[in-house]
């Protein structure tokens, strides 16, 4: 930050002055290398995006969001002859960006919600679930530290099933190592999870040495290992006393890589998944992407639809729980937190744990779900 206030103020000097031609060639050459700082990552992932490239292209991205915006801050106000005020706010700016990387990122939090449904049977009314996505661990920083925190806060708070959405590594299945294997495994009760579009190796840069499906493969067959349930297109059915309900999960088509983010994206796998699923029954579903809620719904199924994927673009603005904004407002119809359908059926997105692009959350703290259904009339 020190770095770029001395360029600025060496740039309005030589402004002033009137600076030489060899000066402002500099200057040019200057600004080209920072703003050419993306496309310069983007080459470096021609070779292979394995964690240590990824958490260093992370870091570069970070450094140069925290840059462009603090510049732009002080651009912008000296078009207006306001430079200190400029000089104030790309401040502001640098902090929330240090805030972001070094405590945000790992300000681990429990939303606790309270799901409430005539159709859930008597001997559910108080069940208690624990759900989290969006781990990606070949982006952490520090797995030990971050995966340790979250497994402790999970298992402090004795429910009865814990949820996974998604996305558990960034880009290959070996980047859930023996460290997060050790620590994963110790999750109390049993862990239901889906696969995520990071899951599915479609992101490999490799993909000689190491291809999509068997990367995708060994993922599954590891997360067995552990003892957790993978929901691939296809329901279970939870019980309790006399009663049950059921329980579906959906795994993400590497089909629809280009369209993982758009409102109409295609769901597969719901006439596998729902098969001969009564609709008498209370039924959760758990799905990656909260795109495919709408269809759910005409399905009749999704009493309660838990979904991750958004992470809430890692930033996020709250004025309360009924007022937030975050860009990924842009993209998603519903991208953060609790919606309900007018015949009372829910959705919930969860923030995610994990970080993708920039190692930072501002606002979107990495977030674990604790859901209480409720029977009610």
């Amino acid at each position: 930050m020190l770095a770029l206030l001395a360029w600025d103020a060496w740039r309005l000097r030589c402004e002033q002055r009137g600076a030489n031609r060899r000066g402002r060639k500099r200057l040019i050459g200057c600004w080209l290398v920072a703003d050419s700082l993306p496309l310069l990552l983007h080459a470096s992932f021609l070779i292979d995006n394995t964690p240590p490239v990824m958490r260093t292209a992370m870091w570069i991205i970070w450094s140069w969001l925290l840059l462009t915006s603090a510049r732009l801050s002080i651009g912008f106000f000296s078009l207006i002859r306001l430079r200190g005020v400029g000089y104030l706010v790309a401040l502001v700016v640098a902090a929330l960006f240090i805030y972001g990387a070094v405590w945000g990122r790992k300000a681990l939090y429990v939303k606790r919600v309270e799901i409430c449904s005539e159709r859930l049977p008597a001997a559910f009314d108080g069940y208690r679930m624990a759900l989290f996505s969006d781990l990606h661990l070949g982006a952490l920083v520090n797995t030990r530290s971050e995966v340790g925190a979250l497994v402790e806060r999970l298992n402090a708070l004795d429910v009865d099933a814990v949820l996974f959405a998604g996305d558990l590594v960034n880009i290959r299945h070996s980047e859930l190592d023996d460290t997060a294997t050790e620590l994963l495994q110790r999750i109390r009760p049993k862990v239901f999870s889906v696969i995520g579009n990071h899951d599915v190796g479609t992101y490999i840069g490799d993909t000689v040495r190491l291809p999509a499906e068997l990367s995708y493969r060994r993922l599954m067959e590891q997360q067995r290992a552990m003892g957790w349930t993978v929901l691939q297109d296809t329901t279970l059915y939870l019980k309790r006393g006399g009663d049950s309900v059921s329980l579906s999960g959906f795994a993400y088509n590497p089909a629809f890589k280009k369209e993982r983010h758009d409102r109409d994206l295609p769901m597969s796998g719901a006439d596998k998944g729902y098969d001969g699923v009564p609709d008498s029954l209370y039924n959760i579903t758990l799905i990656h992407v909260p795109q495919h809620w709408e269809e759910i719904l005409a399905r009749g199924y999704g009493d309660l639809t838990l979904s991750g994927h958004t992470h809430a673009m890692q930033f996020k603005l709250r004025l309360g729980d009924e007022c937030q904004f975050s860009p990924a407002a842009l993209l998603y119809e519903q991208w953060s937190g609790r919606y309900d359908s007018p015949d009372g059926r829910t959705l919930y997105i969860n923030d995610g744990i994990g970080y993708v692009g920039y190692p930072l959350r501002i606002g979107a703290r990495p977030e674990i779900t604790l859901i209480t259904l409720k029977r009610c009339e």
